[in-house]
């Protein structure tokens, strides 16, 4: 099972999806392996904001209630930088305990696993369904996920099942009860450019200088308040990030427009809508344009939650845990038994030499086949 697992994520990992470009080519791959495991597969299509194609799938097999829900994401982040000079970030390379790769861990290595399992129980009848969901633009804020929620009618079919649901998220195959969700907008303010030596000109940082300030005092407020901060979570703080680009590109030359960008990551019972009503005040107020690029509101559910005491015994595990990063699980909120566990380390994806264990592919291929037997064929 293991040298298939390898075999699939080396075709996957071969074909680049970077979410700024269309993710049609992985995506046939992932689908016909699904067809060809008899999986009734359903495409989920749009055009997202710069005329490209993405692709989410949805695939289903078997009958019933419950069963199994494998969900992954296909598309990759982009590469900036690759310092793994043994191959290319789109080129396979194997070492002895590695597999070196862009999306090896942040996630095709997962979804790999699960479609290596599938494999195993091909010519044997499912006593509950197996079903799988591979969506598009999880890197952009789960568009992908979002589309397929509001769109896919097997989606509705699995809401009505209500499966065990695995995001298979890197987490060292451990399982994760709840995580952070996570917000991201801009303020804008426009001036209008001229030299500096004059009274023609508009510097837009006036505007936004007292933007900045309320800012910063929501900064600080994040740091000491106790309402914005939760136990659970490592680290216990919504990590507001603040970023500023007025475009200068000469002392002299008043800049026409300054942009504030912020992301913050909300953890549960967070008053979040008061703290982004501060921010929209605030813009109004000092006359700029406020635009959210993405929000998507924490995962959680109980960690003694009797599905997630379920997955504790399958994984051999005593404890569930929380990460500080979101995924997917924010759009499928419908979704009642739902957890994330996934092989890879999380602190190996994104990376400009990202790779993920084999020991790691080897035990999520194993735990996959597992719960497949447990859940869908006994």
């Amino acid at each position: 099972m293991l040298s298939r697992a390898i075999g699939i994520l080396r075709e996957m990992v071969s074909i680049p999806s970077v979410s700024v470009d269309s993710n049609r080519p992985v995506s046939d791959v992932i689908g016909k392996l699904l067809q060809n495991q008899g999986f009734q597969v359903e495409e989920q299509t749009y055009l997202d904001g710069n005329s490209i194609e993405k692709v989410s799938l949805v695939a289903t097999r078997g009958s019933g209630s419950g069963g199994l829900l494998y969900c992954a994401h296909s598309d990759v982040v982009p590469v900036d930088s690759w310092s793994y000079s043994e191959a290319g970030p789109f080129e396979f390379r194997q070492t002895a305990d590695r597999i070196y790769a862009r999306g090896s861990c942040d996630m095709k290595g997962s979804l790999a696993c699960f479609l290596a399992a599938t494999e195993k129980y091909v010519e044997q009848d499912l006593q509950a369904p197996l079903s799988v969901i591979v969506t598009a633009d999880e890197e952009l804020g789960f568009v992908g996920a979002e589309h397929v929620a509001k769109n896919s009618t097997i989606f509705r079919q699995l809401v009505e099942q209500q499966p065990l649901t695995i995001i298979g998220e890197p987490t060292l195959l451990n399982v994760v009860h709840a995580h952070k969700g996570i917000y991201v907008f801009r303020a804008i303010s426009h001036g209008k450019a001229g030299h500096s030596s004059t009274l023609e000109a508009i510097n837009a940082n006036v505007k936004m200088i007292p933007f900045l300030n309320v800012m910063y005092e929501i900064y600080q407020e994040t740091l000491t308040d106790p309402v914005w901060s939760h136990v659970a979570f490592t680290p216990p703080l919504i990590s507001w990030n603040i970023g500023i680009n007025d475009f200068t590109y000469a002392s002299n030359i008043a800049p026409e427009r300054s942009l504030c960008t912020v992301s913050f990551r909300p953890m549960p019972d967070q008053p979040i809508e008061k703290l982004m009503d501060r921010v929209r005040a605030a813009a109004d107020e000092h006359g700029l344009i406020l635009e959210v690029d993405h929000a998507a509101g924490p995962f959680f559910v109980p960690a003694d939650a009797p599905h997630i005491q379920q997955m504790l015994k399958f994984a051999g595990q005593a404890n569930a845990k929380t990460v500080s990063y979101a995924s997917d699980a924010a759009m499928f909120g419908e979704l009642k038994r739902m957890l994330i566990c996934g092989p890879g380390d999380i602190v190996q994806a994104h990376t400009d030499d990202e790779w993920i264990a084999i020991d790691q592919l080897e035990k999520g291929t194993n735990l996959n086949c597992k719960l497949i037997q447990e859940l869908c064929c006994e």
